[in-house]
């Protein structure tokens, strides 16, 4: 039985098999197989086969190891954040921003990308002020995009947000203006729509964390 097993081992080799891809076929120890094969030589196109496939299960390995330590760190951060709304719910301030992000902020958890947008100035102002002292955002992590439309694209239309979010224009992405089919404005006071955008997927998740503690909190679920 034994033999039987050498001579698989040994043919299997030849063909430039992997010592894992042999093991799966054959029953030993690997410190056996090595005592077996230990004579063959494998010639250049398949050291380089079972090279490439060796980089390919490593890179497999680490990824799989980096999406287990970010999935580690995710449940971390949304249940210490949970456990931190029983204490600020009482906040004015932290429970009137979170329902506005619940309803109006960016959750796609494809980016974790924390965004929020509106056209109302007081709404942006009331953001901006939930971003910096509940979710302690410094000043360089922002940037704002504007989306508006030809109509509205008036002089200084930049200058006028900058002032509202109390942010340079340095930290304003490129403006987007949209073509529309309208003669006229329809709104006079409309001045596009603000974008509050930062980049930082743990600030996206402490504010998922929070999101979830108010349901629990609340009795929704």
């Amino acid at each position: 039985m034994k033999l039987n097993a050498k001579i698989k081992a040994i043919a299997m080799r030849k063909e430039g098999k992997s010592y894992g891809e042999i093991l799966k076929r054959v029953k030993v120890s690997k410190s056996t197989l090595s005592l077996w094969l230990r004579t063959i030589e494998l010639k250049p196109e398949q050291r380089q086969r079972l090279y490439i496939t060796l980089r390919q299960q490593n890179a497999y390995k680490m990824a799989k190891k980096k999406q287990e330590q970010k999935k580690l760190l995710q449940e971390k951060i949304i249940t210490h954040a949970k456990s931190e709304v029983k204490d600020k719910i009482q906040n004015h301030l932290f429970i009137s921003g979170l329902m506005l992000y619940w309803a109006e902020g960016d959750k796609q958890e494809a980016n974790e990308m924390v965004k929020f947008s509106n056209s109302d100035p007081i709404m942006i102002k009331l953001m901006m002020r939930w971003f910096r002292e509940i979710c302690g955002v410094q000043n360089h992590k922002f940037r704002i995009a504007l989306h508006i439309h030809t109509l509205h694209c008036r002089k200084n239309i930049e200058k006028y947000w900058s002032s509202i979010t109390t942010m340079p224009l340095k930290q304003f992405n490129k403006t987007q203006i949209k073509k529309t089919s309208l003669r006229y404005r329809r709104n006079p006071l409309y001045d596009g729509t603000c974008s509050i955008r930062i980049y930082d997927k743990n600030l996206f998740r402490k504010i998922k964390g929070w999101k979830i503690g108010c349901q629990k909190q609340l009795n929704i679920i």
